[in-house]
């Protein structure tokens, strides 16, 4: 059967368009409960999708109820909002014989695309029983919008006529002994109404899932949906009511209100802001102070902000607040206050207030339920892991068996009239404070995907054994003969690069860097490709590491270990003896590593005058260049940064940290550095010749001015002047920034200077016009070097091939869009991929710390707030926070001066870089939040300090030899 719809068009010329739209109806679209007589053998159904398998699952044959409310055997049909407030219910195990119709599958498509894919998921799933019904196609079942009738009303009517019809074909049925009913799920007040009117049996899903006397645990998985009139009535509101969509479009239009991403103070719950993006890559940040004007914002939402009167702008400010728990308005009053005490107007930044919620960025949060003080109370807190995120209020009956879990909870909504938002508990990861739950915990928050990689990736991997062919020999040029080796830290597995070097008969030198040819295994598009562009980068944490491809490519097929034949990507230079390059040659190649070299060994092959291999000798002219390089890049401004990395020595049995250390750089990890920036530069300006709107480049932004304040007052604080107009200028006035008798002030500096820099980014260099990486001095910059652990890499590595006519193009990757789309998402995952690192290392320090006991440390004051200084311990580069106001204790005389950050305490002056002992504990009182824990020991303060733990230390552990690393 036809349906046609016929309308006419205006077209911007002023003629007019008809339109024809058919709808094809059917009479052959099974109900998907098999042992119906009804339905004519399955046909194949007009898909939803292409990803809609022709075998998909079907209804169970004999259906089992579990319900109090209906006891007989039944299917449950949900409408929309079902499915997008309740998934975490429908993915639950007891939840089975569910039909989804294509109404309701294509309104969520529509709506939210998380909540589509995994709907889909669980379609897909046969254990679930699950059937997708066609029910726009199918020609009992197809309605028309009734005129005046909404979209919603058409749609809500389409879902209980599919309902009727269901209730009505089954009881047809001859083969069913018993009658199986239909059951409409809906939390619509009106649907529900008009449903029972028409004789159908509905039930709200709380109704429903209350009834399931055998699954009490998903009564805690409701999501909790308030009534906004009902919440008006109940109580005193607290904030104000976000403005509607629509007045936020005209506000937006009128310059009323401005659109930024809300980014929250991790140290203070009343402070955060609001980047707001501007034209031509220009962002500006707005303030937001106080709970009022917060209004309800989460972490990372996008929202619409208003600007306070020029008179009501405050600087940030300098207390550190964490929110402890319920806190009463008075109290509210008084910590705002607070804040309000220390900001001056000299420093005052752009204010504003929230007025909407364009769109909500919530997803599941992990953390510890802080139970109830009443007791039988089934509603608590939840207090999430990221201190970014609101404590979330969630109903549970299993308090007392989650209060030392790790759980996973998912906010359903934030009530003008609570302080919290209301949320629901999903599930359980296991008993906090374990190394395994901590590390799910770690890579769940910063959503590093991780699970083992899908069938459907491991099937494009290459069959095994896996050997060269001759084919593959005479398609690349063949180096086995070179003297190859590769230089890495210890126990890499994933070998990306290698190098040699060796003299020429005319007295010039060949150097070349050879990379791993990753970009041969991973062909575009198929399923192992597109995991590893969603995975972006692997990510190494302290004890393991999570691959963005399969292990037989990253440790085996592709890594260039040595004595194996492998393929690489090879970049050679002809050079002359002071590191001029006179010409380039880029090729696919097949390499045999003489040598799989660690930073140390590379280096005593090189300080060893004995040893005269050709390996060693290729190390040493290496090295040679590498230093003339290096020096050419410094003269051109490129700044020489620190920041302190450390290394953890594993228990072989437990292993847990037995040792912590700051990483010592030799003079191999310079050479290797230079080598692959070389390399990285030569091809970005490669592929940006051949493709000037399509290729993957690097770029990083010179810092805002203001960025650079708090060097500027810490360096003059130690009458030390800093240049900041330019990249050169601040390298050369951080070189000069010496104090005698304060050797490691410099590195102090450096480390400042790195927090003051914005961060690399890539980008499509047909969506952008600035290239310069502003910390290399480089005008262009790309990366090659490392394809087993970036995806960055893969795709520089494909241009380059279609440069070279290696390799044939394909249609995305010359699609700026696309490639700028990509280029987003590598961004981000690579931004996660080092806080989740960030995060291993400070998880295995605490372990260290809470191992190793009470111990005094040296440390360099960072930062100096108005209630604390933070600390930096260079020994195990271990930052941590000495708080002066503590609950319970006697109020301390104490002044803060913005202007040269310090603060005076009892009389004792505190500056940036001043030199303090500390002792180092791990407070375990709050199982969520174990932290480091620094108390002052030296300079002595009564009431403040604390005894000294350990006898006093020598000098020679003050100051570890930290070396210079750079910034990329």
């Amino acid at each position: 059967m036809l349906k046609s719809k016929i309308f006419v068009k205006k077209t911007r010329s002023g003629g007019v368009l008809k339109i024809v739209r058919e709808h094809y109806l059917r009479d052959d679209i099974v109900c998907g409960w098999q042992p119906c007589e009804e339905c004519e053998a399955p046909a194949q159904d007009l898909d939803l999708d292409q990803d809609q398998a022709p075998d998909r699952a079907h209804l169970h044959d004999e259906p089992l109820s579990s319900s109090e409310l209906c006891p007989q055997p039944h299917f449950v049909l949900p409408d929309t909002n079902v499915v997008l407030h309740q998934i975490d219910i429908l993915e639950h195990p007891a939840i089975q014989n569910v039909i989804i119709l294509q109404t309701v599958l294509q309104e969520v498509r529509h709506r939210s695309a998380p909540v589509y894919k995994r709907i889909k998921d669980v379609i897909h799933n046969p254990e679930k029983h699950f059937y997708t019904f066609t029910n726009e196609h199918h020609k009992d079942t197809y309605i028309e919008q009734k005129q005046g009738e909404g979209a919603n009303d058409r749609n809500d009517r389409a879902i209980r006529v599919a309902v009727k019809w269901y209730n009505e074909h089954l009881k047809k049925s001859q083969n069913s002994n018993v009658h199986i009913q239909v059951i409409l799920m809906t939390n619509d007040r009106k649907n529900k109404e008009r449903a029972l009117e028409d004789g159908l049996t509905a039930f709200t899903c709380d109704e429903y899932i209350k009834s399931l006397a055998g699954n009490p645990e998903l009564i805690d998985r409701l999501a909790c949906i308030s009534d906004a009139t009902k919440e008006i009535e109940s109580s005193k509101l607290i904030f104000t009511e976000h403005l509607a969509l629509s007045k936020i479009q005209q506000g937006l239009k009128s310059n009323s209100y401005l659109q930024g991403t809300f980014r929250a103070n991790r140290d203070n719950y009343l402070e955060a802001t609001v980047w707001v993006h501007g034209e031509e890559g220009k962002s500006k940040e707005i303030l937001i102070q106080g709970l009022k004007n917060l209004n309800r914002a989460v972490h990372e939402d996008t929202v619409a902000v208003e600007l306070l009167p020029k008179e009501m702008w405050i600087a940030p400010s300098a207390v550190v607040l964490q929110d402890e728990g319920q806190v009463e308005e008075d109290g509210e009053d008084e910590q705002e206050q607070l804040m309000k005490n220390v900001t001056t107007k000299n420093f005052s930044k752009p204010t504003g207030k929230v007025v909407g919620i364009i769109k909500r960025n919530w997803r599941p949060f992990c953390g510890m339920i802080s139970k109830s003080v009443i007791k039988e109370s089934t509603r608590h807190l939840f207090t999430p892991a990221d201190r970014r995120i609101p404590r979330i209020r969630i109903e549970t009956r299993q308090a007392e068996a989650l209060e030392k879990q790790r759980i996973i909870v998912v906010i359903d909504g934030w009530p003008r009239n609570s302080r919290y938002p209301n949320g629901h508990f999903v599930r359980s990861l296991g008993t906090a404070g374990s190394k395994e739950t901590e590390t799910e915990v770690l890579l769940l928050e910063h959503d590093v995907p991780h699970l083992p990689f899908s069938q459907a990736v491991l099937s494009f991997l290459p069959k095994m054994p896996w050997e060269i062919t001759e084919q593959d020999l005479k398609e690349r040029m063949d180096l086995r003969h070179l003297h190859i080796c590769s230089v890495d830290p210890p126990g890499c597995t994933d070998i990306d690069d290698a190098l040699h070097c060796r003299e020429l008969e005319n007295g010039n030198l060949e150097v070349g860097v050879h990379i791993a040819d990753v970009s041969h295994f991973i062909r575009p598009g198929n399923a192992l490709d597109q995991e590893s562009a969603n995975r972006g980068t692997t990510v190494y944490l302290c004890d393991k590491r999570i691959d963005m491809v399969p292990e037989l490519l990253s440790s085996n097929l592709c890594s260039l270990r040595s004595n194996v034949n492998r393929f690489a990507f090879s970049c050679i230079w002809e050079m002359t003896q002071n590191a001029e390059i006179l010409h380039t040659t880029f090729t696919k190649s097949v390499i045999d590593s003489k040598a799989s070299l660690t930073y140390v060994e590379a280096q005593m092959r090189m300080d060893d005058e004995n040893m005269i291999d050709e390996v060693t000798k290729g190390l040493r002219r290496l090295n040679k260049l590498a230093k003339i390089l290096k020096k050419q890049r410094i003269n051109k401004g490129a700044l020489t940064l620190s920041s302190p990395e450390v290394r953890f020595h594993m228990d072989s049995e437990t292993h847990d940290p037995i040792d912590l250390q700051t990483k010592e750089l030799k003079e191999t990890n310079s050479m290797v550095e230079e080598f692959m920036l070389l390399a990285n530069i030569s091809v970005a300006q490669k592929i940006y010749e051949e493709f000037s709107e399509c290729a993957l480049l690097r770029k990083h932004p010179a810092p805002p001015p203001s960025n650079y304040d708090i060097l500027v007052k810490a360096a003059s604080s130690k009458n030390l002047i800093i240049q900041t107009d330019s990249a050169k200028a601040l390298a050369e006035s951080l070189d000069k920034a010496e104090v005698p008798g304060s050797p490691y002030l410099n590195t102090l500096l450096r480390i400042l200077t790195t927090r003051c820099m914005m961060q690399a980014v890539y980008f499509c260099s047909g969506m952008d016009t600035d290239f310069h990486h502003f910390g290399l001095a480089s005008p262009i910059y790309t990366h090659f070097t490392s394809p087993i652990r970036r995806y960055s890499d893969i795709i520089v590595h494909r241009l380059l091939a279609v440069a070279i006519d290696a390799d044939s193009t394909y249609p995305d990757i010359m699609d700026k869009h696309k490639q700028q789309a990509l280029c987003n998402n590598l961004n981000y995952r690579h931004k996660m991929a080092q806080y989740s690192q960030r995060a291993s290392v400070a998880c295995h320090t605490q372990l260290f710390f809470k191992n190793k006991g009470i111990v005094d440390e040296i440390g360099y004051i960072l930062f100096v707030k108005k209630n604390a200084i933070v600390v930096l311990i260079p020994k195990f580069g271990l930052e941590g926070t000495v708080f002066f106001e503590e609950k319970g204790k006697q109020s301390l005389k104490m002044q803060y001066n913005e202007e040269i950050p310090s603060i005076t305490v009892e009389g004792t002056l505190f500056k940036m870089f001043d030199k303090v002992t500390v002792t180092i504990t791990v407070d375990a009182s709050n199982m969520q939040h174990q932290k480091i824990r620094m108390g002052l020991v030296d300079p002595v303060i009564p009431g403040v300090s604390i005894p000294r733990s350990t006898p006093q230390q020598s000098k020679a552990n003050e100051e570890p030899n930290v070396k210079k690393a750079r910034h990329i």
